[in-house]
């Protein structure tokens, strides 16, 4: 746990967007609470995330439970190997829902292998093909699969036009200049303000702020200086500041680019 004083919440006059969490990993009282004060801090809208064939219906439902919650539908390469063909007709049926904004969280993962990797690449370009068919952005997750993430994304290099995000970026810099390249937007979250991750805020200093999204991952990886504690879109304001002070921004003017980011990739047409 992090001996750094904590100290209130900061607000800021730019409404902030929390574009990657889980919310369905909280009970009731808890979500009731984790909304209630995300709202007093900020927070104006938050899309929370599908992983598995277990939460698509929990996120769904989620999404359509406040004005300021929106949701996603996908399977996180953990779970690849459940994908078949009645979950991506689901997927496909929810698409032209107003409150499903993105194909994900998909992608691959070596560094848990909880799932083949060989099923973990095929799924991860049946979902890709599935957000082209369904014209809709992807958040894609990658770990310790730098080379195998790049060579799928550049299958689908003219057909998914950097519609999508690489969440929670800790990949090197050869894969950031290459999804940027194609137009992709990178995530950050707390591991910005983690004192071991240098190579995470290279990346963001690298990263052009058109191309840059702010989340939280929560309930986990929670910023500086609250890290110990469970996570929670309340949080973003820290992860805005760190962010900015890597960009050597105003925090008012990381935050309104970030806003922009975020609703041309997922809300253009909510």
């Amino acid at each position: 746990m992090s001996k750094r004083k904590r100290r209130d919440i900061p607000q800021y006059q730019t409404p902030l967007i929390e574009t990657h969490c889980h919310l369905d990993y909280l009970d009731q009282e808890q979500l009731e609470q984790t909304l209630q004060r995300s709202r007093e801090v900020g927070i104006e809208r938050i899309i929370t995330i599908a992983v598995s064939a277990d939460n698509l219906d929990k996120v769904w439902q989620l999404a359509h439970s406040a004005e300021d919650i929106w949701g996603t539908q996908g399977l996180h390469p953990h779970e690849a190997e459940d994908y078949d063909e009645a979950l991506a007709d689901i997927i496909r049926q929810r698409a032209s829902d107003e409150r499903i904004v993105a194909i994900g969280e998909i992608g691959l993962d070596y560094f848990y292998d909880h799932a083949d990797r060989a099923v973990q690449r095929q799924v991860f370009e049946a979902q890709l093909a599935l957000a082209v068919e369904l014209d809709l952005p992807v958040v894609i997750h990658t770990r310790e699969a730098d080379e195998d993430t790049r060579a799928i994304l550049a299958n689908f290099s003219s057909s998914l036009a950097g519609q999508g995000v690489i969440h929670s970026f800790t990949s090197g810099l050869p894969l950031a200049e290459y999804c940027l390249s194609e137009g992709f937007m990178l995530g950050f979250n707390g591991i910005s303000t983690f004192n071991r991750a240098d190579n995470v805020r290279e990346i963001i200093a690298h990263t052009p702020v058109e191309q840059l999204l702010l989340e939280t991952d929560s309930p986990y990886l929670t910023p500086v200086p609250y890290r110990g504690k469970t996570n929670a879109p309340y949080y973003l304001p820290f992860v805005a500041e760190k962010v900015a002070e890597v960009k050597q921004l105003e925090v008012e003017t990381l935050l309104r680019q970030a806003r922009e980011n975020s609703m041309k990739l997922f809300f253009q047409a909510k």
